[in-house]
């Protein structure tokens, strides 16, 4: 993969990516949807590439699937579905188009590969990783087995295929604890993010839940005293934390919820002042259907999902280079377990 800037100049022998004008009037109804948060000289530098990409899947016979943590100009610029890690599993196994382009890390890619094995799945850039799906191997998961014979394996899809193979079924921070609740057995295994897990077992006081020591290098950031010293600055702050933050950060928070949970909760709350304790992409996708809602608090950025930007993504169209594959033995059995999450969230919850 050539450098960005590398990129860049590759790129503008192929198309036409001078900002202008015109260009950035054409596709001005894409900037309603960022323009609180995309200032009009960046969206200038954008818009080229915008039109560019949506020109081409079109040609290509593809969609692009974008997770919540993509930059605005992804998220609301180029993006076909946006979602969770769940809604874009479930969204997958939808997909009519030959060519699925996943904005988002590997393991996502590989979700969409394993639920759509005849199709093309094209990541733009192939070391756009995740800490939790490398702090964990199939090695781990027979370990937590030969520990706790017979207890059944929960692993977040945040893992590889060789590892979702290795498990029973898979979950998401939506759906962790309705799968958590509806095993039959006592004691339950949750792999690899140990803080999920612990504030599953909050949820699910009558389960046992034994974890895996993994973790988010975003949400592994933020402290209780952090939550605390925003609320004394700024008392009527209603602060929303992700289920992979530690638990007395959970604690800290007036909510806690997926990406999607936390979107439906700020939507039907409408708080006048918001911390979102999550990715800070989450607060500048949802800003501009929010004006009456101020985003406040830190901002820590995921090094892998941004790794993801316009210009590789123009470039895995142009090229069809970054195609995600999965080993045909592994991807099976993977699929049994990512299948029975997506029918377990299907299911009412008990």
């Amino acid at each position: 993969m050539l450098d960005q800037i590398a990129l860049r100049a590759e790129l503008a022998d192929l198309y036409d990516l001078s900002p202008s004008p015109e260009i950035a009037s054409a596709n001005a109804h894409l900037y309603k949807r960022m323009d609180r948060v995309v200032s009009p000289p960046d969206w200038a530098i954008h818009a080229p590439f915008v039109a560019a990409i949506n020109k081409l899947k079109k040609e290509r016979g593809a969609v692009i699937l974008a997770h919540n943590y993509m930059t605005p100009e992804i998220y609301h610029g180029i993006a076909d579905v946006v979602g969770d890690s769940l809604q874009l599993a479930i969204e997958a196994t939808k997909v009519e188009a030959d060519v699925i382009v996943q904005c988002g890390v590997h393991f996502m890619a590989e979700t969409s590969k394993i639920l759509n094995p005849s199709k093309t799945v094209l990541i733009p850039d192939m070391e756009a990783g995740c800490s939790l799906a490398e702090s964990i191997t199939a090695a781990g998961i027979a370990e937590m087995r030969a520990k706790y014979p017979g207890a059944p394996v929960v692993t977040y899809v945040n893992t590889t295929a060789e590892v979702k193979a290795a498990s029973d079924i898979c979950c998401t921070s939506s759906n962790a604890a309705q799968i958590v609740r509806g095993l039959d057995s006592d004691t339950v295994i949750m792999t690899p993010d140990k803080y999920l897990a612990q504030n599953i077992a909050a949820l699910v006081p009558e389960k046992q839940i034994v974890w895996w020591d993994g973790s988010c290098i975003v949400h592994e950031q933020y402290t209780a005293q952090d939550l605390r010293d925003f609320r004394e600055w700024s008392p009527d702050i209603r602060i929303i934390a992700h289920p992979e933050c530690p638990p007395d950060v959970v604690a800290e928070a007036d909510f806690s919820g997926s990406t999607s949970g936390i979107i439906d909760y700020v939507t039907q709350q409408r708080p006048e002042k918001a911390m979102l304790v999550t990715e800070c992409s989450m607060a500048a996708n949802i800003s501009d259907a929010l004006p009456d809602v101020d985003f406040v608090g830190p901002c820590n950025m995921c090094p892998f999902m941004k790794k993801i930007t316009l210009e590789k993504v123009l470039w895995s169209l142009h090229t069809m280079q970054g195609e995600v594959e999965v080993d045909q033995f592994i991807a099976d059995k993977a699929r049994v377990a990512v299948q029975r999450m997506i029918d377990f969230s299907a299911s009412p919850a008990g």
